[in-house]
């Protein structure tokens, strides 16, 4: 066991020497701070910068409207393509549904999840698998929530 521990040692040794002290010192500073932190990091820096961490995906036009409540995969590209999930509205029960979210992106926090449920319609996945986005409407609607396939 402590063979395992002095290899990821020196695994994070030789990844360290290739980086220069500035950022090193950033890398140590950023992991002291907690998950919630980290997510307003992450959007900070790709507001500041102008970028995003999602791979860029072309965006489908479908200018069709959701026909029901629920689950709508009506205007779901049908070539297997990126699909997005849009929840449009949380329900009665708002703790299913944050849970929901949750198992969904771990990376959520409980406040990045609520207020998801209150800032309605909100973007769930954007340009996602249609597996994953399936899985997810399936989870969001298992919950009481109404959510759209675009």
């Amino acid at each position: 066991m402590a063979d395992d521990v002095k290899q990821t040692d020196d695994q994070k040794d030789k990844k360290t020497e290739k980086l220069s002290k500035s950022v090193e010192k950033l890398v140590d500073e950023i992991a002291k701070l907690s998950v919630l932190e980290l997510s307003d990091l992450v959007s900070a820096l790709q507001d500041k910068l102008g970028v995003s961490a999602q791979a860029p995906v072309m965006a489908a036009a479908t200018g069709q409207p959701a026909a029901e409540a629920g689950v709508s995969d009506s205007a779901a590209p049908s070539d297997g393509g990126a699909q997005n999930l849009v929840m449009t509205a949380s329900g009665g029960n708002k703790i299913a549904v944050i849970k929901a979210l949750r198992e969904i992106n771990q990376n959520w926090g409980l406040k990045e999840a609520k207020d998801m449920t209150e800032q309605l319609p909100a973007e769930i996945i954007k340009g996602g698998k249609p597996e994953e986005v399936k899985e997810a409407a399936e989870k969001l609607k298992a919950a009481g929530a109404q959510v759209e396939l675009k």
